[in-house]
C-alpha cells in the first residue's frame, strides 16, 4: 500500500489532526482542561504504557511509597495529555499568543557560548513539554533540532511542516554530518540523549542509580566540533501561568577525561532536572529496555 501521506490509509490521522487544530483555537485554559482529560483516557485505556511508566517509577524512586509513586504516575499521564494540546499550540499558535506564556532565564549563557564561533549543543531531555519548550525558545533564539522521523507518514508530514515554519532546520537522528555542518555555521542544535537506542550505540552508565544504556553522542559531538554544551530545560508552571525556560551556563571542562565520564555527567544533569519535576518527564518510554549482558528485562 502507498506510503504517501495523503493516501487513504492516513485519512484517520488527518481527521485527528484537523480536530486538534480546532481545539487549538480554544482559550488556553480550556485546552489545559481538555489535555488533562485526554491524559486520563490514555491512562485508563493504555495498560501497556501505564505498566511501562509504573515500572520506571518503581525503579527510579524506590524510596517513595506506592501512593507517592501513583501520584507521580497520574501527573505523568495528565502531563502527556496536556502535551498533546501543547503540541497543537506549538504548531499553530501565533507568536503573539505564545509570547505571554514564556518566562526565559539564562539567554546570556547561549549568547556567550555562541561568541566562541563553534555553534552550541543545546542539551535537553524528553519531557512532555518538549514541543512547547522548543517553540517558545525559538522565538528568542533560532536553532536547529535533532529529531527521530515518525513512522506515520501523515504525522511526519505535519511535523516537517511545523519544524520548517518554526525552526531553522530539522536534522534527522543519525545525520552526524548535518549536525556538524550546523555547528560549523555557529548555529545552536537541540539535542536530547536520554532515550534507549540499543546496545550498539550505547554504553552502560548510571541513571537514577541503574546501569542504563546511554548514547555517547553529546561527548563525541563536543569532541569533534569543539562546540560548548549549554543545558536547556523547561517547566510547565501551575494553572495558566505558562512556562519557565532556563538556559544554564555552558559545561566547563567538557568533554572530559573519557566518554564514559562525560556520559555519566550528562545523565546526572538530566536526572537532577527530572527529580525537580518528575510528573513532567516521559516515563512512558522504555528507558531501561536494553539491559547489560546477563540481566533480565524489566518490562516483562
Amino acid at each position: 500500500m502507498s506510503q504517501h501521506p495523503r493516501s487513504i490509509r492516513y485519512w484517520p490521522t488527518w481527521s485527528g489532526l484537523g480536530l486538534l487544530w480546532c481545539l487549538s483555537r480554544l482559550p488556553w485554559a480550556w485546552q489545559l482542561v481538555i489535555g488533562r482529560h485526554i491524559g486520563k483516557l490514555f491512562c485508563r485505556f493504555s495498560s501497556r504504557r501505564r505498566h511501562i511508566a509504573a515500572t520506571n517509577l518503581s525503579l527510579c524512586f524506590p524510596e517513595l511509597n506506592a501512593a507517592a509513586r501513583e501520584g507521580i504516575l497520574q501527573e505523568q499521564f495528565a502531563s502527556l495529555g496536556i502535551g498533546v494540546m501543547e503540541m497543537a499550540m506549538s504548531w499553530w499558535g501565533s507568536n503573539r499568543q505564545l509570547k505571554k506564556l514564556a518566562r526565559l532565564d539564562g539567554l546570556e549563557h547561549l549568547h556567550s557560548a555562541l561568541e566562541q564561533g563553534k555553534g552550541v549543543i543545546l542539551l535537553s531531555a524528553h519531557f512532555t513539554t518538549l514541543e512547547i519548550g522548543g517553540r517558545l525558545l525559538s522565538m528568542q533564539a533560532p536553532f536547529r533540532v535533532m529529531y527521530r522521523p515518525h513512522k506515520n507518514a501523515a504525522f511526519e508530514s505535519m511535523l516537517q511542516t511545523a519544524r520548517t515554519r518554526h525552526f531553522k532546520k530539522a536534522i534527522p537522528r543519525g545525520d552526524l554530518r548535518g549536525m556538524l555542518k550546523s555547528l560549523k555555521e555557529n548555529t545552536p542544535v537541540w539535542y536530547a540523549p536520554d532515550q534507549d537506542y540499543g546496545r550498539e550505540q550505547s554504553i552502560f552508565v548510571p541513571f537514577f542509580g541503574i546501569r542504563t544504556a546511554s548514547i555517547t553522542g553529546t561527548s563525541r559531538l563536543a569532541r569533534i566540533s569543539k562546540a560548548p554544551v549549554v543545558p536547556f530545560f523547561q517547566t510547565r508552571l501551575p494553572g495558566t501561568q505558562g512556562y519557565q525556560l532556563t538556559l544554564y551556563p555552558a559545561l566547563q571542562d567538557f568533554p572530559g577525561i573519557s566518554i564514559e565520564a562525560d556520559t555519566c555527567r550528562i545523565n546526572a544533569i538530566i536526572e537532577a532536572r527530572v527529580r525537580e519535576q518528575p510528573g513532567q518527564y516521559l516515563w512512558a518510554h522504555r528507558r531501561f529496555k536494553t539491559r547489560p549482558e546477563g540481566e533480565p528485562g524489566v518490562y516483562d
